[in-house]
């Protein structure tokens, strides 16, 4: 059965607008084991991604965030799956500077194949699929594709994760600009061809990058592992902690050369 890009369009807006009813006033902050921030928007926001998927593709699991565990022998029994991240950016959520996101990607034998990125604070979405990516902002649709790279290139890094290891790996790129922001919008910059690369060093789960994943390669970029330069991959062990990676818009520009130089 077809997922129906514009149907997890909804669903991720859905859970928007639920984050948003809680935003607006005095929540609680609660600390999970990992010690990472939670709140009632991440609950809320998961609820209703997980009902609506459920709703419309029964017969396809779904692996969120804020969902129960699930070890690996399950799991790798999985030929299609939803990764959800019900609210992408929690830190910046309790910051109420906007930056954070709902995430819901479709994997296919461990290639994100769809995505749907929503910014709810910012009023923008970003979705991709094999037919292409889109930015929606009030209604309207555009198509999106990533831009050659500058010849003073744009670095977009976190706003709440940088370390040493990322400063070292800038280190070896001549003059550049660069830009923080929070949450996968970080992908979603690269994919509408307002930077030029998304360099990672520190850590991030599957959830994080599924759907940034989908939407950069729908807008034709790429998502490569820092270690050996391959496609970043899904669901391939008992972890879901991603290695680095670098998400790059213009394949032609050498950045896996300029990064190691």
């Amino acid at each position: 059965m077809s997922v129906s890009l514009d149907t997890c369009i909804d669903i991720a807006i859905a859970a928007g607008e639920r984050i948003l009813s809680i935003y607006q006033t005095d929540f609680d902050v609660q600390t999970k084991a990992d010690e990472s921030p939670l709140t009632q928007a991440d609950l809320a926001s998961h609820r209703c991604i997980a009902d609506g998927l459920q709703q419309h593709w029964p017969e396809i699991p779904v692996l969120s965030e804020e969902g129960k565990s699930l070890p690996f022998e399950t799991r790798q029994q999985w030929m299609r799956y939803f990764l959800v991240d019900p609210l992408d950016g929690t830190k910046e959520f309790i910051k109420k500077n906007g930056e954070f996101t709902v995430n819901i990607a479709l994997i296919d034998n461990g290639v994100p194949v769809l995505g749907v990125v929503h910014a709810p604070v910012l009023g923008v979405t970003y979705a991709g699929d094999r037919n292409g990516a889109l930015r929606i902002e009030n209604g309207e649709r555009q198509a999106m594709r990533v831009r050659s790279a500058a010849a003073k290139p744009t670095l977009v890094v976190s706003r709440s994760h940088q370390d040493e290891a990322l400063q070292q790996l800038l280190s070896g790129i001549s003059e550049h600009e660069a830009v923080s922001r929070g949450s996968s919008l970080k992908f979603c910059l690269v994919a509408e061809g307002s930077a030029d690369l998304y360099p990672r060093t520190g850590p991030t789960c599957e959830w994080d990058t599924g759907a940034g994943q989908a939407v950069v390669e729908a807008a034709g970029g790429q998502v490569l592992k820092l270690d050996d330069w391959q496609p970043l991959r899904y669901n391939t062990k008992d972890s879901l902690l991603n290695p680095g990676f670098a998400v790059i818009g213009d394949a032609s520009h050498g950045w896996p050369q300029r990064l190691a130089g």
